[in-house]
């Protein structure tokens, strides 16, 4: 049971499913490309290697050797999946502990292959970041997440947890989750 004030349970499960539904989004609209712009014509497939190959952090070797055709056209793939199953995760509060890992996993590639240290107006970029960007902030408000396990506030992982404590030796004790067996 969660010990926090209505207000504080709110806002921790409104914000893991406003990331979620952010990740939900970005894997749907990576998977649905090409679509059709306003005007009818047909939008450009997407694809990462334009972000790899513009990659200046300190990975940013790295991220220029996942440019190469055959990789990209395997993470063209396995990062929009992991987009949407990371966001059904937050969204719907189930195995939200395994979707908050996965997140900060893809916002620290994110992050670490594109640190901004401009400090100033990019081309084609929102905004003007110098350290501190959006993905940085989101990585923090899913470590927020991660570590007051919204999944036991509200989500189907209170259900799953409830329904489990009896064959696989699941329980809930002081407010702390435990498996018996040492599983």
């Amino acid at each position: 049971m969660y010990q926090g004030s209505r207000w504080e349970a709110f806002s921790l499960v409104f914000l893991r499913t406003v990331v979620g539904w952010h990740f939900l989004y970005e894997g749907y609209y990576k998977l649905m490309l090409p679509g059709w712009t306003r005007a009818g014509a047909p939008l450009n497939h997407w694809s990462a290697a334009g972000y790899l190959n513009a990659s200046s952090g300190p990975f940013a070797s790295l991220g220029h050797a996942l440019a190469n055709p055959a990789i990209v056209s395997w993470l063209d793939l396995l990062i929009p999946i992991a987009l949407l199953l990371i966001g059904l995760s937050l969204v719907l509060g189930l195995f939200t502990q395994l979707g908050t890992w996965g997140a900060l996993g893809l916002l620290t590639m994110f992050y670490l292959t594109n640190i901004p240290l401009a400090g100033g107006p990019q081309p084609n970029m929102e905004g003007n970041y110098l350290i501190v960007n959006k993905t940085l902030i989101e990585w923090a408000a899913v470590l927020v997440v991660l570590t007051r396990h919204t999944g036991r506030i509200a989500g189907l992982d209170t259900l799953w947890t409830r329904n489990r404590t009896s064959g696989l030796g699941f329980a809930l004790q002081g407010g702390r989750e435990f498996v018996e067996g040492g599983l």
